[in-house]
């Protein structure tokens, strides 16, 4: 089941949020508007859009502009995958082809930038600064910590407060602006707003770290991507980090090895390590602490039906596979 589907009252929302994203990719260039659909229509589970949808429904919003800021949403989330593959060299997302490995990296980074400026075209017509503020700081903190990941990139001395940092700009920033406009535009309380806020940044957290642990568990049918990714990128990732610091001089020597060097020559012996070392429940469980602080913040809010499907999908985001 979809997150979606949990909630029979978001579920016409959510598909108007669908219908908005397709209607609002036109463009007098049809390589941008091809390269647009083809990427917002592969499959996603529109997850961030979904949680400015019951952000603003948890705290009672009445109007319609919780569609167009949802799309805004989607589409800079979409923007970041467009430019994530090309600086990554993916050619696998959601068990089909890149949009860089059909078209090039030069056209997915033109219609990556595309996106972004469509994203703050809608963000005008909404015409909140509030909640202009939160979305420019939060594309603002998404490209310093994707430069920061690319710092990090091939060095095995990253501690875990800094990949740490990494998660909070590739990923929670972008759920925890998602859910904070939502609070913004239904003029939630303080404390309501505060509450959504921390509940996006903790779920966001969570998902980013299972998202680790999926490129040591599942398969490439199952993430939609290729196994090893990150290791073949030389990320080190949080499950990395753990092993290298629990693991005998051994195995720390190939990890290290491994994120120097990149690729996927020793990807099964570190897959083992990964596992002998705890490293993947040890991530596992820092990724349930983040649910569990993302539950508690939504202490703020009434309780609704909304607010239990956002409890449901913190507990969803730890037990995953894809």
């Amino acid at each position: 089941m979809q997150p979606h589907q949990f909630n029979p009252v978001i579920e016409p929302q959510f598909e108007a949020v669908n219908d908005y994203i397709i209607n609002h990719l036109g463009s007098n260039v049809p390589l941008v508007e091809k390269i647009g659909h083809y990427i917002v229509e592969s499959g996603g589970k529109r997850l961030r859009p979904l949680l400015v949808l019951l952000a603003a429904n948890a705290a009672n919003y009445q109007g319609d502009k919780h569609i167009p800021l949802a799309a805004i949403i989607e589409f800079i989330h979409t923007a970041t995958l467009l430019h994530d593959d090309v600086v990554d060299n993916s050619d696998l997302r959601r068990g089909k082809d890149t949009a860089n490995a059909k078209w090039g990296n030069a056209p997915s980074v033109l219609v990556g930038d595309f996106l972004y400026s469509r994203a703050f075209q809608v963000l005008v017509e909404i015409g909140s600064m509030p909640i202009m503020e939160v979305i420019s700081n939060a594309t603002n903190v998404i490209a310093e910590g994707e430069v920061l990941q690319l710092l990090n990139t091939k060095n095995p001395d990253t501690t875990e407060e800094a990949y740490m940092q990494v998660i909070l700009g590739k990923t929670a920033m972008l759920f925890e602006a998602a859910t904070e406009a939502g609070a913004i535009l239904a003029e939630a309380s303080k404390a309501e707003q505060e509450g959504l806020r921390l509940y996006g940044l903790h779920l966001g957290t969570a998902f980013q770290l299972i998202d680790d642990v999926m490129d040591y568990l599942s398969t490439a049918e199952e993430m939609g991507k290729n196994v090893g990714d990150d290791l073949a990128e030389g990320k080190a990732t949080l499950p990395l980090i753990h092993a290298m610091r629990t693991g005998n001089d051994e195995q720390r020597k190939l990890v290290r090895q491994a994120i120097r060097k990149g690729g996927l020559d020793d990807l099964q012996p570190i897959m083992d390590i990964v596992k002998e070392t705890g490293a993947i429940e040890y991530t596992q469980e820092k990724a349930q602490g983040e649910a569990d602080k993302a539950i508690a913040a939504l202490d703020a809010l009434q309780d609704t039906s909304f607010k239990e499907t956002l409890i449901q999908i913190a507990n969803l985001a730890v037990k995953r596979k894809s």
